[in-house]
């Protein structure tokens, strides 16, 4: 058996995450694969060695202003500074690095990449919707979730975007990248022809592809599925995620997070992501959400280990 070890960083707009990872070639055992999901890819075993999710809110700034201001700038540096102290301790023999939504947006957003580079050694991608969306499908077995003769819908919610695919015999058909997240939501940053738009693209792919579930991805996707369903099942219904939704809509955040156990940079963003997940289920008469709890930085150390093949 071998093992080498590999890192992933998302630079998203709600937070930064690192997530190093044993790869071990030639075992039979299923192992970590990301910060909330395990699998296995054949003879390959994934296994979590460390995993760092620190709350800085780049879209804050992005959606207001249009750039990162100052504060958010330095602890981004920082932040990208004790990663790479973190991956030389690991002894990281490859590394990605990504930057989605509230980077791809921010006018200062290439002078912070170089600086990055400058201060850290890290060489950070600003990567489009389309591509962010590929990249997490390549975590673990998505294509096993799903029948060859079944249409199904891909929806990522993250912080400045959500990522929508339509997957026919496995394979993708059509994607589109939409202006609504989370933060942009709080930020009062959503444009409501971007709504409109999000919900004519659904209806088109109602009529011509008519998909049977969602695959959802994202942190407040797991953190509802985790909330709903713990181990016990993965696929959750869409009266469930009404239910919560309107049971969340009825307390403060103070409330969510004594009496959901929800932490502070969860509980305000949980509720338009639902939002969000709801409007596609019901757009496209969807009643099955199925929740395999991946992320970015699990399909990039998929990809980072395949590419070491």
């Amino acid at each position: 058996m071998t093992r080498e070890t590999f890192a992933a960083i998302d630079i998203g707009s709600n937070a930064f995450r690192l997530l190093i990872s044993y790869v071990e070639r030639g075992g039979t055992g299923v192992g970590s694969s990301g910060s909330d999901s395990e699998g296995s890819e054949g003879a390959v075993e994934f296994k979590k060695a460390a995993f760092i999710r620190v709350p800085v809110r780049l879209g804050e700034d992005v959606f207001t202003h249009g750039e990162i201001g100052p504060a958010k700038r330095e602890r981004l540096v920082e932040a990208m500074q004790a990663f790479a102290h973190l991956m030389r301790v690991f002894e990281v023999k490859a590394h990605r690095a990504c930057a989605t939504s509230a980077m791809r947006e921010a006018a200062n957003g290439p002078a912070i990449v170089e600086e990055i580079r400058s201060r850290s050694g890290i060489a950070v991608e600003i990567i489009s919707g389309r591509q962010e969306a590929e990249t997490i499908f390549e975590a673990g077995d998505i294509a096993g979730l799903m029948n060859s003769d079944k249409r199904y819908l891909y929806v990522d919610v993250g912080g400045g975007s959500t990522e929508v695919t339509v997957y026919s015999n496995r394979r993708r058909a059509c994607s589109e990248s939409f202006a609504l997240g989370t933060v942009r939501t709080l930020s009062g940053g959503v444009d409501p022809a971007e709504c409109e738009r999000f919900r004519k693209w659904l209806k088109s792919v109602r009529t011509e592809y008519k998909p049977v579930a969602i695959i959802g991805s994202g942190g407040n996707i797991n953190k509802a599925h985790k909330m709903l369903a713990g181990k016990e099942r993965e696929t959750l219904r869409l009266v469930e995620l009404e239910l919560l939704a309107e049971q969340l809509s009825e307390m403060s955040l103070a409330e969510r997070i004594e009496r959901m156990g929800l932490n502070d940079y969860r509980a305000d963003v949980i509720a338009p992501a639902l939002d969000l997940f709801i409007t596609a289920a019901r757009t496209c008469r969807i009643d099955q959400i199925i929740v395999p709890k991946i992320g970015l930085v699990d399909g990039i150390i998929h990809s980072l280990s395949r590419a070491a093949r």
